[in-house]
C-alpha cells in the first residue's frame, strides 16, 4: 500500500477525489480523468513526465508544437 491508497475521514483515496474533482463539472466526461503525467522516483529524484498521449498539454494552444 502507497500513500496515495490510503483513506481519509471523506473514506476516498487521493487518485478517488481526483477523479471526483475532474469529472464532477457539468460538462465533463470520464476520459477528463485521464492520467497527464508520468511520475517516476529513481535513486533520490523525482521525474516528471507529460505523456504523448495527454490531450492536455502545457505550452502556446494558438501555435502547433514542433515536430519530434
Amino acid at each position: 500500500m502507497n500513500e496515495h491508497d490510503e483513506t481519509d475521514s471523506t473514506g476516498m483515496t487521493d487518485e478517488e477525489k481526483r477523479r471526483d474533482q475532474l469529472t464532477s463539472a457539468p460538462d465533463a466526461v470520464e476520459s477528463d480523468a485521464d492520467p497527464r503525467i508520468d511520475v517516476t522516483h529513481r535513486d533520490g529524484v523525482t521525474r516528471i513526465d507529460i505523456r504523448d498521449d495527454a490531450d492536455v498539454r502545457p505550452g502556446d494552444p494558438t501555435t502547433e508544437p514542433p515536430d519530434r
